[in-house]
């Protein structure tokens, strides 16, 4: 795997964003979907926003106005704010380190913004055109400071076999991960058609990633909205689920997979269940051939990225902290930018250092390959 280099004593986002600028697609986009390349448009009560397929019956708004105004807060009645008044970070690599440096941020993993709603995009052709573009555009964009942004690349998952050469792909372009649409086209992921594209995640050292919020677009809640903010960690659990109780760890031992913010306070309870409804029940309801308790796949082969989990960080000793990756979210409204450190400062201080240093740097530094210097 390739190394890069960050400074001691710093933080390590284990997942970032871009806020994704059109020309990523009206420049790059294959010709025959250049016309529904997005573009970026003001609607009333969003502000600035990326429209997914203008016009067509894919359309889909990103409102980077409301959800990439990190350390903000929009008050009743206010629009969000217009691309000029956008973090620059979002769309800018010179100006992302200088974000980075001002919260005391030594690297960050990047993840898309408008790719992950392009996960639930019907037409799979341009979804893979639109991750195409966007593979080349990010690849280019982290070639700024290649030890301190770290891009992750996207495949659309068409079939298994344009998924390997996806991944190949993705590899060649220097991209250090890969970002998995929550839903593939043909079957789900705990099919054995699916091996050879573990088998090749492995191979390649490209730690494969499941984002909330790209298993489907339809509603998943009941009752206002507000409620759909606690139901985005639904489908990852589901994805962990199927992966764990599907053997799909069991014939890939060496498979990582990262759960990207969906929190972990929650996982010691559904590793708990998961071993008790599996020892009760597995001789009547389907699994597949398990030769260990599914807790102890979780714990192994799946990692966690949070931010401000004040659970998970209070019950650390029920969870593996081998697998627990801290993330900044940086641009985005959930973010702890600017006040990262003061936040980490109140959650962690019952941990250990060791505890600590794990889960702020070295377990992000060790999956994707980050040198982090001694001190001197």
């Amino acid at each position: 795997m390739t190394t890069t280099t960050a400074t001691f004593g710093t933080y390590i986002s284990a997942d970032s964003h871009v806020t994704e600028p059109p020309e990523v697609w009206t420049d790059r986009l294959d010709k025959e979907f250049r016309d529904r390349a997005p573009i970026l448009a003001e609607y009333p009560g969003m502000g600035a926003t990326i429209v997914i397929d203008p016009g067509g019956a894919g359309e889909q708004q990103v409102p980077f106005g409301r959800i990439a105004a990190a350390g903000r807060v929009l008050k009743g009645g206010e629009d969000g704010w217009s691309w000029d008044e956008l973090h620059p970070g979002g769309y800018d690599a010179v100006a992302r380190i200088e974000e980075q440096d001002q919260d005391g941020i030594a690297a960050e993993v990047i993840y898309p913004s408008v790719g992950m709603m392009l996960c639930n995009h019907p037409d799979l052709g341009y979804k893979r055109a639109c991750f195409d573009a966007y593979n080349d555009w990010i690849a280019e964009w982290c070639s700024h400071a290649p030890d301190r942004l770290l891009g992750l690349g996207q495949t659309a998952m068409r079939t298994p076999d344009e998924g390997i050469a996806d991944l190949e792909r993705i590899k060649a372009l220097g991209l250090r991960g890969v970002m998995l649409p929550g839903i593939p086209a043909v079957e789900d992921y705990d099919s054995l058609i699916y091996d050879p594209v573990w088998e090749a995640i492995v191979d390649l050292g490209l730690p494969a990633s499941f984002h909330i919020l790209t298993s489907g677009g339809e509603k998943w809640w009941r009752g206002p909205n507000m409620n759909g903010f606690l139901g985005v960690i639904h489908a990852n659990q589901d994805l962990i689920g199927m992966l764990v109780l599907g053997g799909v760890f069991e014939r890939h031992p060496d498979l990582k997979v990262v759960n990207v913010e969906s929190d972990a306070g929650w996982a010691p309870h559904y590793m708990f269940r998961m071993d008790t409804l599996f020892q009760r029940h597995h001789k009547w309801v389907p699994s597949a051939v398990l030769s260990r308790l599914p807790s102890e796949y979780f714990r192994d082969n799946i990692y966690m990225t949070f931010q401000d989990d004040r659970v998970a960080f209070q019950c650390i000793d029920m969870l593996e902290v081998g697998r627990l990756m801290w993330a900044c979210d940086h641009p985005h409204s959930d973010a702890t930018w600017p006040h990262s450190q003061e936040i980490l400062d109140l959650n962690t201080g019952h941990l250990s250092d060791e505890q600590r240093t794990r889960i702020v740097r070295d377990n992000c530094a060790e999956l994707y390959g980050i040198d982090v210097d001694a001190p001197s």
